[in-house]
């Protein structure tokens, strides 16, 4: 018997597995096809706006997205460099032949993790407790545990224009029983869409016609641990372009024809990632849409056609794609499709997401309703993480929202539920100034020491960290600049105002115009660059950032008032019934939780703290 089954080998079923084995589980990875573990049918990139800091979080806890990402990327870029720190991200474009090759090795390196190829199309319940798969040619495996992360397979149909043919992605098989053994076990199952563009040969693209997108010229890393694995003088190069009236008046004269608007479609399609079909349709108001042209692989000649998800038949994708400045003349190596599959309702899931209704039962990923590499795997590693701290009788690590985009996108998920495929987005993070990338690991690490995902050494360079932070604090706060003449001419040659008297280096910091490069004029400080933008940062938004940290312990004191788990909501006198509804159907697990509910509104929380403290002496 194993002590953990994970089912499925994306980017979720990955962090799951291999977290759980590096915490001293037995675990099965159980996949269709091993060539496909860690694939990525969609767009070849990690990170993004929000995702990126999402990946700094896996890593922070021990995952494996980050430093694969960082050993298989050709492009790797700042957004948001120009803006503030709560909206800073890297998005890198990774090699979609070296990505999922280096991380099988991770995995096959990993003593306490099996790899096997299987189809699993049921589980082995008793009295309402998970205790194993069942495949499809009838064999039994046991687990104490199982994690469920099928990705886009559960009953999958490929749909182009009319046609619609069952299987997963890249045309592979799919699962075609295992949602409806769910269904009958009393899971709720819904039915999502998503997409994917055609794929260009490199030969056949004018890229003169296009904007040039580089990389930076600074070196980044997702992965707290490793130093930059490329040369910046070697990134490969992305383009920029743009539909135009031409594209757009070829869409409104087929989109009868497409899958989506011809009523081929039934399951809902994501609201942040449209098709762009849907694009021209929601925003006529709009000239063009911006597309880039990325490269999938250094090893391919396939280029992927960003932002041009469609489920057009292939004779209009091809006019389609001929509109577009530079590719007149393109070839298409691969037909955009959408994708149809099945998902279970999150709001049946616990905050550790484990499931309500059937014990020892996990799931993570595209399963649960989400879309992307990043919010998949996050959900993989803490799926993980729970699954192991259930074996050995602890505590689950539930993150709040103040602590993790991670915590943010799971509790959206449990106490919200969702009505198209969940996209992480800074936006939904009312704490994102506390959420950043620079301080990922900060938030994050000790968490990951205390449950024995992250080693002795990598908890002694985050204590090192801490410590450093410390000591430039107080130098900074203990050194003075006397303005002298030199001061003077200095400030003068950078347009800074002179001040009129002598002042602390720390109180110069807050100034928006001073940074470390001009303080270093005047001092050299020997600390990491980390540890200057950790500072940096904290004294420059200080009173937004104390702010925030006010409002987080607010939301903490609310978080730390439990609703009993017996608690019988009927019995709630005034209740509006709605509310009702929505608390009996979510079991939130405190004040703070149901006050996230969509539909409980804050009369219906008042009556619930009123009700909690006459039957159970809440304060």
């Amino acid at each position: 018997m194993y002590d953990i089954i994970v089912v499925g080998g994306g980017h979720a079923g990955c962090e799951a597995a291999n977290i759980a084995a590096k915490m001293g589980m037995q675990v099965l990875l159980l996949t269709m096809n091993k060539k496909n573990i860690a694939d990525m049918p969609c767009n070849p990139s990690i990170g993004g706006t929000a995702k990126g800091i999402i990946v700094r979080e896996i890593d922070a806890l021990g995952g494996l997205m980050g430093i694969v990402a960082d050993k298989s990327h050709f492009q790797i870029k700042m957004l948001n460099n120009s803006k503030g720190p709560a909206v800073r991200c890297l998005r890198c474009q990774a090699d979609k032949r070296v990505y999922p090759k280096v991380m099988l090795e991770y995995l096959e390196s990993n003593p306490n993790l099996e790899i096997k190829e299987g189809l699993v199309e049921d589980l082995i319940v008793d009295d309402k407790k998970v205790t194993g798969v069942i495949l499809s040619d009838g064999t039994k495996i046991e687990a104490k545990i199982v994690i469920l992360t099928t990705g886009t397979y559960l009953k999958a149909n490929i749909l182009i224009g009319s046609k619609n043919t069952e299987g997963g992605p890249h045309g592979e098989g799919r699962s075609n029983e295992l949602s409806n053994h769910l269904k009958d076990l009393g899971l709720e199952i819904i039915r999502l869409k998503t997409g994917t563009p055609p794929r260009i040969k490199k030969e056949s693209i004018d890229f003169s016609k296009m904007h040039e997108e580089v990389g930076d010229d600074t070196y980044y890393t997702f992965s707290h641990d490793i130093k930059p694995q490329y040369k910046i003088n070697e990134q490969q190069k992305c383009y920029l372009l743009y539909t135009n009236a031409k594209t757009h008046e070829i869409i409104h004269e087929h989109l009868k024809e497409s899958a989506m608007y011809g009523g081929y479609v039934t399951g809902v399609g994501p609201r942040y990632c449209p098709s762009i079909e849907d694009k021209v349709v929601r925003f006529s108001d709009k000239e063009r849409h911006q597309l880039f042209l990325e490269p999938e692989s250094i090893y391919y000649d396939e280029w992927y056609l960003q932002g041009f998800s469609t489920s057009m038949p292939e004779y209009v994708q091809e006019e389609l794609v001929h509109s577009l400045s530079g590719l007149e003349n393109a070839i298409i190596t691969k037909w955009a499709y959408a994708i149809e599959y099945d998902a279970i309702s999150p709001l049946q899931i616990k905050p550790s997401l484990e499931n309500k209704i059937l014990e020892n039962l996990f799931t993570a990923g595209q399963i649960n309703g989400t879309s992307g590499y990043e919010e998949a795997a996050g959900q993989g590693i803490m799926a993980g993480i729970n699954a192991s701290l259930k074996l050995q009788g602890k505590d689950a690590l539930v993150l709040k929202r103040n602590e993790a985009y991670i915590g943010v996108l799971i509790d959206d998920l449990v106490t919200k539920g969702i009505t198209d495929p969940y996209r992480m987005l800074t936006s939904r993070a009312e704490f994102r100034l506390l959420l950043r990338h620079d301080n990922a690991d900060l938030r994050l690490r000790e968490y990951g020491y205390q449950v024995g995902s992250i080693s002795r050494e990598q908890y002694e360079r985050l204590l090192n960290k801490k410590e450093n932070i410390k000591k430039l604090m107080e130098e900074l706060a203990s050194l003075k600049l006397k303005i002298t003449k030199e001061v003077q001419i200095e400030f003068n040659k950078h347009n800074i105002l002179v001040p009129r008297q002598t002042i602390t280096y720390k109180e110069l910091l807050k100034r928006p115009e001073i940074n470390f490069e001009i303080l270093k004029k005047f001092h050299e400080f020997n600390y990491d660059s980390e540890v200057i933008e950790q500072v940096e940062i904290e004294l420059k938004y200080f009173g937004y950032i104390n702010k925030a940290y006010k409002e987080a312990l607010k939301l903490q004191k609310i978080e730390e008032k439990q609703i009993p788990e017996d608690i019988n909501y009927q019995k709630i006198r005034n209740l509006a019934s709605e509310a009702r509804q929505k608390l009996e159907t979510v079991r939130p697990r405190t004040i703070a939780q149901a006050s996230r509910i969509s539909g409980v509104n804050p009369s219906d929380i008042a009556i619930l703290a009123i009700y909690l403290k006459k039957e159970y002496n809440h304060e």
